[in-house]
């Protein structure tokens, strides 16, 4: 193969031509790997619900720190990613796509709010509603800003070829 990698990327838009012949360079690697990768993330997902069950009235803590670390790690991946280069065509897919897709569940979410509701917890119900909305939202954030931050200050912090530090 000769040039760049193509690009590798399951998030496309079908409506873009370009984007609709990524799949088709390397279909199989491609779903391998999101179809690997989401089996690791929800029996991660699975351990940690069954190792912190809740009852329909009470927080359903293991959903709801799931779906953070989740959106942290995914945060931490764009980071990664963006300065990567892209060199690792099948990372995306794998680690974003598959593990933390496979991680994270916000259908477990949504019925989790439904079921509060139905028994009569609405406190319950509004409080996990809004905290895991927001916290998504500001762990997606954190670990971007984070990852970002640490990332270019390892770079720019290596020694130069040449220079002796």
């Amino acid at each position: 193969m000769t040039g760049p990698d193509p690009r590798v990327d399951p998030d496309v838009d079908l409506r873009v031509p370009a984007d609709r012949g990524e799949l088709a360079t390397r279909p199989g690697a491609v779903l391998g790997s999101v179809a690997a990768g989401g089996a690791l993330g929800a029996l991660a997902r699975a351990g940690l619900q069954h190792a912190v069950p809740h009852g329909p009235t009470g927080f359903p803590w293991a959903t709801f720190a799931v779906n953070l670390t989740g959106c942290l790690l995914i945060g931490v991946l764009m980071a990664a990613l963006e300065r990567s280069g892209g060199r690792r065509p099948l990372l995306r897919p794998f680690l974003g796509v598959g593990v933390l897709g496979g991680y994270t569940t916000f259908a477990t979410y949504a019925v989790d709010v439904r079921l509060a509701l139905d028994a009569g917890a609405p406190e319950v119900a509004l409080g996990y509603l809004a905290a895991t909305s927001l916290g998504a939202l500001v762990a997606v954030w954190l670990g971007d800003a984070v990852a970002g931050r640490l990332l270019d200050a390892a770079r720019h912090g290596q020694p130069q070829r040449g220079t002796g530090r």
